[in-house]
C-alpha cells in the first residue's frame, strides 16, 4: 500500500498540472461558396499545376528555382534555428546531469587561531572529482507551455518556408509568361518596324516622281521612328526580366530558355475547391493559426510564475588531498537538496507579463481572423480577374481583326486615290499599339490563373516541397512524447 501511494506521488509530481487556457480552433465565419466561383472547375489543386502550361521549359525553371532558390534555403535555415530553439526550450523537462573536476595547492596562514586538522600538511594539496544533477519539477507546467509554444512556432516556421516555396512557383511562372510577353511584342515591334520601312521607302520613291508631298513623307518617317523607339525599350525590359528570373533561379543575371510563344502556352483551367478548404491548405494561413497556438500556449507560462519553482540538485563525487587516495572509500562526498521559491510580492511584474500575453493571443486571434478574410478575397479577386481578362481577351482580338481590315482597306483606296495617305497612317497608328495589347491581353489572362492556384494553395505545395532543400533534421526536430499541436484537420507533419 505504501509503495502505490509513493508510485501515485512520483506520477504526480512528474506529471504536475497546466495552468492557463488550452488551444481551442476558433469559429471561422465561412462562406458556403465563392463570390465568383466558375461553372466549369478542375480537380487539378493537388497536381503540379504548371505543368499544364504544357511547356517543359517552364517545367524546367520551376525545378531549378526550388532546388537553387535562395530564398527557400533561407527559409529552410529558419526552420532548422526554430528546431534548435525547441530543443533548447523543452531541455529542462528532463534531468540536467554534469561533472566537475579541481586540483590546486594551497597556504594557510600559520597565524590563524584555526588549527589544521591532524595530518594535513601546510602548504597542502586538494583533489576533487564529482557529478553532479539538477532538476525542476515542471509541477505547473510553465516549461510545457514554453515547450508547446516553441513547438507552434517551430510549424509556424516551416508553414513559412512552404509559403516561400508557393510564391517562388509562382513568381517564376508569372515571369516566364512576362518575358515571352515581352518577346512576342518585340517579334510585333520588329515585323512592325520593317512594314513602316518598306512604306517609307515606297512613299519616298512617288515623292521622287511628283505623287505624294514632302509632307506625306514626313508621317512615313515619324510612323517609322515610333516604332523603331519602341524596340530598345522592349529590349530593355527583357534583359531586366531575365535578370529577375534568373534571380529567381538562384543563378547570376544572365540569359533565360525560351519554350512555347505566350499564345502556345495552354491556359489551366480552374481548380476546384471550397473556401473551408483554403483553411487546411494555404500555408500562410496554417501559419497564422501556429502563431495563435503559441501565443495561447504563452499565457499558461507565464501564470505559472504565480506558483513555487519546485528543484532537485544532487551530486556524487571523491575529494582528497592526496591524488593517489582520491578514489579509496573515505574520500567519497555526496549530497541532495530539493528547494522551492515562489513569488510573495513582486509589485505586479507576474500579473504585468499576464497581461501582456493575454493580449498578444487577442492580437493573433485578430490575425489569424484577418488571414482568413483577406485569403477569401485573394481567391474571389484571382477568379473575378481571370473571368474579366476571357472577355477582355476576345473583345481585344476583336478590335485587332478590325484594326487589320481597316488598315488593308485603308491602303486599297489610298492605292486606289480615293483616300488620303493620312487614312492608312491613321489605321496603321491605332493598329500597332493594340496588337502590343493582345500580347500583354494574353499574358494577363495566363498570369490570372497563377494567381488562382497561388490564392486557393493545394495539395501542389507538397509536390513543388520535395523539390527543394529540407531542413536537416535536428534533435529538436522530432519530438516522439511531445506531439506537435496541429489542427485537427492537418494531418500531415514536418518531414525533416
Amino acid at each position: 500500500m505504501r509503495r502505490r501511494v509513493m508510485s501515485a506521488l512520483l506520477c504526480g509530481l512528474l506529471s504536475g498540472c497546466l495552468v492557463g487556457p488550452d488551444y481551442v480552433k476558433p469559429t471561422v465565419d465561412t462562406p458556403a461558396r465563392f463570390l465568383y466561383e466558375p461553372k466549369e472547375v478542375a480537380d487539378t489543386a493537388n497536381t503540379e499545376w504548371w505543368k499544364q502550361f504544357d511547356d517543359p521549359v517552364l517545367d524546367w525553371l520551376i525545378a531549378e528555382a526550388l532546388a537553387n532558390n535562395r530564398n527557400v534555403q533561407i527559409a529552410a535555415a529558419n526552420v532548422e534555428q526554430a528546431a534548435g530553439l525547441l530543443t533548447q526550450i523543452r531541455a529542462p523537462l528532463f534531468p540536467q546531469f554534469n561533472y566537475q573536476g579541481s586540483a590546486g595547492r594551497y597556504r594557510f596562514s600559520e597565524g590563524s587561531t584555526v588549527a589544521l586538522p591532524s595530518g594535513v600538511s601546510n602548504p597542502t594539496n586538494a583533489f576533487s572529482l564529482a557529478a553532479g544533477a539538477s532538476w525542476e519539477i515542471d509541477l505547473w507546467g510553465r516549461i510545457r507551455r514554453q515547450t508547446e509554444a516553441a513547438q507552434a512556432n517551430l510549424l509556424a516556421t516551416d508553414e513559412a518556408r512552404r509559403g516561400v516555396i508557393l510564391s517562388l512557383v509562382a513568381q517564376v511562372a508569372t515571369t516566364y509568361i512576362e518575358l515571352r510577353a515581352l518577346d512576342q511584342q518585340l517579334e510585333i515591334a520588329q515585323r512592325t518596324l520593317k512594314s513602316y520601312e518598306e512604306s517609307l521607302n515606297l512613299i519616298k520613291d512617288k515623292f521622287e516622281f511628283g505623287q505624294v508631298s514632302q509632307m506625306n513623307v514626313a508621317q512615313a518617317q515619324s510612323r517609322y521612328e515610333t516604332a523603331a523607339a519602341e524596340i530598345p525599350n522592349v529590349r530593355r525590359q527583357i534583359a531586366i526580366t531575365e535578370n529577375a528570373l534568373s534571380i529567381l533561379l538562384g543563378r547570376n543575371p544572365g540569359p533565360i530558355p525560351r519554350g512555347k510563344d505566350v499564345y502556345g502556352l495552354v491556359l489551366p483551367p480552374v481548380p476546384a475547391g471550397l473556401p473551408s478548404q483554403l483553411l487546411e491548405q494555404r500555408p500562410d494561413l496554417l501559419r497564422s493559426e501556429q502563431q495563435l497556438i503559441a501565443a495561447n500556449a504563452q499565457i499558461g507560462a507565464a501564470k505559472a510564475l504565480y506558483f513555487p519553482t519546485i528543484s532537485l540538485t544532487g551530486s556524487f563525487g571523491q575529494a582528497s588531498t592526496d591524488l593517489d587516495n582520491l578514489f579509496d572509500g573515505p574520500s567519497r562526498i555526496w549530497n541532495f537538496a530539493g528547494s522551492f521559491v515562489g513569488p510573495i510580492f513582486t509589485a505586479g511584474a507576474i500579473s504585468g507579463q499576464v497581461a501582456q500575453a493575454e493580449a498578444i493571443q487577442k492580437a493573433a486571434l485578430l490575425r489569424y481572423q484577418q488571414t482568413i478574410q483577406n485569403a477569401f478575397a485573394d481567391v474571389d479577386d484571382a477568379l473575378v480577374s481571370r473571368e474579366q481578362r476571357v472577355e477582355q481577351l476576345a473583345a481585344q482580338e476583336r478590335l485587332v481583326k478590325a484594326l487589320k481590315e481597316y488598315e488593308e482597306l485603308a491602303g486599297l483606296l489610298w492605292d486606289g486615290g480615293y483616300a488620303p495617305y493620312s487614312t492608312v497612317l491613321q489605321a496603321q497608328e491605332q493598329l500597332f499599339p493594340q496588337e502590343l495589347n493582345l500580347t500583354t491581353t494574353r499574358a494577363q489572362l495566363l498570369g490570372s490563373a497563377v494567381a488562382i492556384y497561388r490564392a486557393t494553395g493545394g495539395g501542389w505545395v507538397n509536390e513543388a516541397d520535395k523539390l527543394t532543400p529540407q531542413p536537416v533534421a535536428g534533435s529538436g526536430w522530432f519530438a516522439p512524447d511531445l506531439p506537435p499541436v496541429r489542427p485537427a484537420s492537418q494531418a500531415s507533419t514536418p518531414s525533416p
